[in-house]
């Protein structure tokens, strides 16, 4: 009785089976895209939703403001902050935001990421550049480019008119090379050229090359060429012997000079011995 019970329940089974197994494999593939339709439409429908479609917003002014505070701000206002890149500038304080993009007052969606430029607290440090012979103009893109600045601009006679004599960094000479913050003010001191007016030539013989340095200084004359004899252990103190251009020339006259232009000297160990005669005339 069992038996044929389980058998009758086995053969509905089979009918049951045959009948789905027989469903054509077309009406199962439009089942399928009809799935993947609604799908479609359900996603579709719910992207301007997901992305915020046409919401836009005005970017806030960040700029000088702390970095904490500007992101602060910026996620306020339904953006998000990301910090891209730092620099250095002496005007602002550290940690500011220096620049924004995109930039105040564009119109951009909502979560659009705002990039950050922030102030370093501590200047990196950079080569000083060479700038001795290089133009005003030169020597002034040259420290820009090392994001460096121009300091005081001190004027000098010599020849080589509005170019960089000596570069000065709190008001010593600074040599090429030597690493220095950056955003230090870098003093030139440029050539105003030679003066208009000639002056007599200063008698240096008989003077320690100090002492004619001096001289030359106070005169607004350029040391030349110094020719220091095998003799001498101390420069300082040597004694200069000679001079180009010299006080009075073959006649006797005075030679003249205009300021910026050079004398070059000869150093030995001993002092040399004036002429009388020529001391009494160059009065």
């Amino acid at each position: 009785m069992l038996s044929a019970l389980s058998f009758q329940q086995n053969i509905k089974q089979k009918i049951v089976f045959e009948k789905i197994t027989r469903r054509s494999f077309r009406f199962n593939l439009l089942i399928a895209i009809g799935l993947l339709v609604v799908l479609g439409i359900l996603f579709f429908s719910m992207l301007g939703i997901i992305t915020r479609h046409n919401e836009t917003l005005k970017v806030p002014d960040v700029r000088r403001k702390n970095v904490k505070e500007a992101i602060m701000l910026l996620e306020k206002a339904g953006f998000e902050a990301d910090v891209r890149d730092s620099i250095y500038l002496d005007s602002i304080p550290p940690l500011s935001v220096w620049e924004q993009q995109p930039e105040t007052g564009a119109e951009v969606k909502v979560g659009r990421t705002i990039y950050l430029t922030v102030n370093k607290v501590v200047p990196p440090m950079v080569a000083m550049p060479d700038l001795e012979g290089l133009t005003f103009r030169s020597a002034e893109m040259t420290l820009h480019s090392r994001r460096l600045n121009v300091g005081d601009t001190i004027y000098k006679p010599d020849f080589a008119t509005n170019t960089v004599l000596q570069q000065l960094l709190n008001g010593k000479l600074i040599k090429a090379g030597k690493m220095i913050p950056e955003g230090s003010n870098i003093t030139l001191v440029l050539s105003s050229g030679t003066g208009s007016i000639e002056n007599p030539v200063p008698d240096l013989s008989g003077l320690t090359y100090l002492e004619a340095r001096e001289i030359l200084s106070a005169s607004n004359l350029n040391l030349g060429t110094v020719l220091i004899d095998a003799s001498v252990t101390d420069t300082a103190n040597a004694f200069v012997t000679k001079q180009v251009p010299p006080r009075h020339n073959s006649i006797g006259d005075l030679n003249r000079v205009r300021a910026g232009e050079t004398i070059d000297i000869w150093l030995a160990a001993t002092r040399p011995v004036k002429d009388t005669a020529t001391a009494d005339s160059s009065k």
